[in-house]
C-alpha cells in the first residue's frame, strides 16, 4: 500500500472536511466533484447508498461516508485516512474557535455571516439533490418510493432507518414483482 496515496486521501478528505460547512449533506457536492469526477474514487450511486447507509449509523453522516470511501479504496487503513482527514479540519478550526468565541461570537458581523453561510448551504444541499433526484429518480416507481418516504419522514417522527428499510423492500418487492433492474 502505497503512503502517497493515503495522503491524497487524507488531503482530499480534509480538503472537503474545510470547506464544507452545514454537516454532511452539504458536502455532497464536494464529493461528486472530488470522489466521483475527479478522483473516480466511487460512483455517484455509491455514494448514494453510502449516505444511506451512514444515516442509519451512529456518528456523523461525513465521517461514515468518508470511512466508506476509504475502505473502499484501501481497506481499513483507507477508511482511516478518509475519516480522519474529513474531521481533521473541524477539530483544528474548532479548537482555535473554542478558544476565542466569548469574544466575538455576539458580534452582529459575525451572526450575519453565519446567516449568510446557512442560506449558502440550503441551495448547496438543493443543488445536490436535484442531482442525486435524476440518478434515483428512473421512473413512476421510484418517484412513488420518493414520495412516500417524503411524506412519512415529513409527517411523522419514524427513525430514517424504517424509511430506508422500507425503500429498500419496496425496491426489491418492484424488481421482482415488474421484472426490471432499479
Amino acid at each position: 500500500m502505497k503512503v502517497n496515496e493515503l495522503l491524497d486521501m487524507f488531503l482530499t478528505f480534509a480538503r472537503i472536511g474545510a470547506l464544507t460547512f452545514g454537516g454532511g449533506y452539504a458536502m455532497l457536492p464536494m464529493l461528486q466533484k472530488e470522489v466521483v469526477e475527479k478522483k473516480k474514487w466511487a460512483t455517484l450511486e455509491e455514494i448514494m447508498d453510502y449516505y444511506a447507509i451512514g444515516q442509519c449509523l451512529p456518528g456523523l453522516i461525513a465521517v461514515n461516508t468518508a470511512g466508506f470511501i476509504g475502505q473502499k479504496r484501501r481497506g481499513n487503513i483507507g477508511g482511516f485516512a478518509c475519516g480522519l482527514g474529513v474531521v481533521f479540519p473541524s477539530l483544528v478550526i474548532i479548537t482555535i474557535i473554542a478558544a476565542f468565541i466569548g469574544g466575538f461570537a455576539d458580534m452582529p458581523a459575525v451572526k450575519n455571516a453565519f446567516a449568510g453561510i446557512e442560506v449558502c448551504v440550503v441551495v448547496l444541499i438543493c443543488n445536490a439533490v436535484m442531482k442525486l433526484w435524476k440518478k434515483a429518480v428512473i421512473d413512476a416507481k421510484t418517484l412513488i418510493i420518493l414520495l412516500a418516504v417524503f411524506a412519512g419522514a415529513t409527517f411523522t417522527d419514524l427513525s430514517p432507518i424504517l424509511f430506508i428499510l422500507a425503500a429498500a423492500v419496496a425496491g426489491v418487492l418492484l424488481q421482482v414483482l415488474g421484472g426490471k433492474k432499479a
